[in-house]
């Protein structure tokens, strides 16, 4: 399945970029999509407040016992990655960690913001060294060769029910990870904003000394 990626709306991305994955999701249900990427958590580096944003890019493992394969399909996935982008992996066909430090070293210095991983990861003090955000379901310290192998790259994955494609948007934070179908990403980025601007009023009425039950929801007018 191919993606042109330059038809990425970057404007988008950038004012999504101002929220976090609760305002995301939120606004996200009118929309009939989910999207939340259940059980993967950050094992790399997020500094305090930070998110990622980006297009993704997939990768899928299938079950190999070959041992010593090649890993061309995943490093060309890497080297190829947009900058900006975010590498998506799905390894959960078999036992192993497929990614750790030079795969994060490798998707950093192509221009990616982050990597995602449908399965496990390991190397992760020389991971969090790079200061990169990589977010997993686990992390072992075991292979792949002789378990799984990359088999494909830019194809649609199937993450327990959230359908993940190229060019489909992933917010994260260190609450979690949220796909956004690359056609809704500057409708859900429209209502993003219009949530997080009603968001701030509250919060500024809320630091002025205004009771919460007067303030949220949006509207309220107090208790009755």
């Amino acid at each position: 399945m191919s993606y042109d990626y330059s038809a990425v709306d970057w404007d988008a991305i950038r004012r999504l970029s101002k929220w976090y994955s609760g305002d995301i999701h939120d606004v996200m249900d009118p929309f009939g999509f989910y999207g939340y990427l259940e059980g993967i958590s950050l094992y790399g580096v997020l500094k305090p407040g930070q998110v990622v944003v980006g297009p993704v890019s997939t990768v899928l493992y299938e079950p190999s016992t070959r041992t010593g394969q090649p890993q061309d399909v995943y490093h060309g996935a890497i080297d190829r990655v947009v900058k900006g982008g975010i590498l998506f992996v799905d390894s959960s066909c078999a036992e192993g960690s497929g990614t750790g430090e030079l795969m994060s070293t490798g998707a950093k210095t192509a221009g990616a913001v982050a990597t995602i991983v449908n399965g496990t990861v390991r190397d992760l003090a020389e991971v969090r060294k790079l200061d990169y955000p990589l977010f997993a379901r686990g992390m072992s310290p075991v292979g792949v060769s002789g378990r799984m192998e990359p088999a494909k790259a830019q194809v649609e994955l199937n993450v327990k029910g959230v359908r993940v494609r190229p060019g489909d948007v992933v917010f994260a934070d260190i609450t979690g990870c949220v796909v956004i179908p690359h056609e809704l990403v500057r409708e859900v980025a429209d209502a993003a904003d219009r949530n997080g601007e009603g968001e701030a009023r509250c919060r500024e009425r809320i630091l002025s000394g205004e009771k919460l039950q007067s303030v949220w929801p949006v509207g309220s007018t107090g208790p009755v």
